[in-house]
């Protein structure tokens, strides 16, 4: 069990490195430093032993893949994702719905449980097939009156690519290839833009993730509880002369991580998860409050 505790603290830990390893308070921590490997040294790694070992053909292969990963839109992280949330709602198919209804939870959370996860992929695809605004000839001038140019900080530009102006607070993605109005970022989770007209959809995905992690987290907690309540861990502790609930703490704990690791460990996944997510989904809301985008701070 310790094992996969550390199997998990090591999965988390790389997690936080890759999405938040650029924020300010990870400055000068192992967190940044490893951000910064899997951003670009870890690449260099790979392809200077690819250079080594096959030369110019290998180096040469590194870079077509590259190119097909990094800057042409892939489903790479699509399924990525989607393999996330299935993996993780089967495992806890197969290890937590047998304690469903218990002591603290009623039977309605067996169906509540999977239709969370079923509107949580929907919003995902509703996120990532919708149109981000994606700016034509034919649809130019909607765009420069809803954003027009102020002749200060937005002035009239062409797009070299596309071969039109580009309204204000647009930008053109070079991984999509295309003008996107009020461009936000480009979200490889989504593989797309995220822009004037999808950025609602992208937040409602915040906020009901961020939502499915918690409940998750709470559905565990309250099932863990149950069967500490059902087995009577608490009262056989104090029959051994642990009185205070602090004596009592570390072995509790042993006891739930010997018989209930699954639980456990799916648990900190999903707490460490919320807590990202919540995150992310704060800055969001905060640059909306400001009126600006990831792509204007």
């Amino acid at each position: 069990e310790w094992l996969l505790l550390v199997y998990l603290g090591f999965l988390l830990f790389v997690l936080v490195a890759l999405l938040c390893g650029n924020w300010p308070v990870f400055d000068r921590t192992p967190v940044r430093a490893l951000h910064s490997w899997i951003g670009g040294g870890a690449c260099d790694c790979v392809q200077e032993i690819l250079r080594l070992c096959l030369g110019s053909r290998g180096v040469r292969g590194y870079e077509f893949v590259e190119h097909i990963c990094c800057e042409r839109p892939n489903p790479i992280l699509q399924l990525f994702y989607l393999s996330l949330i299935v993996g993780g709602f089967s495992v806890f198919y197969s290890t937590s719905f047998k304690y469903i209804p218990g002591r603290f939870l009623s039977s309605i959370h067996r169906f509540l449980g999977p239709s969370a996860v079923l509107v949580g992929i929907a919003i995902f695809l509703l996120a990532s097939f919708s149109d981000p605004g994606t700016i034509t000839a034919s649809n130019l001038a909607t765009h420069e009156d809803i954003y027009p140019f102020d002749g200060i900080i937005y002035t009239e530009k062409i797009c070299p690519t596309c071969n039109i102006p580009r309204p204000a607070r647009s930008k053109h993605c070079s991984i999509c290839n295309r003008c996107i109005a009020r461009f936000d970022h480009h979200c490889g989770w989504m593989n797309t833009c995220i822009g004037a007209n999808n950025l609602r959809y992208f937040v409602f995905f915040l906020i009901w993730h961020s939502i499915l992690c918690c409940y998750g987290v709470s559905l565990l907690v309250a099932i863990l509880a149950g069967e500490v309540m059902r087995y009577g861990v608490m009262e056989r502790l104090s029959f051994y002369g642990m009185v205070t609930f602090y004596d009592k703490l570390p072995h509790l704990v042993q006891w739930v991580i010997t018989f209930y690791n699954h639980q456990v460990l799916l648990l900190m996944f999903l707490f460490v998860v919320s807590i990202l997510l919540a995150s992310f989904l704060v800055y969001h809301l905060y640059l909306i409050a400001r009126n600006t985008t990831t792509n204007e701070v």
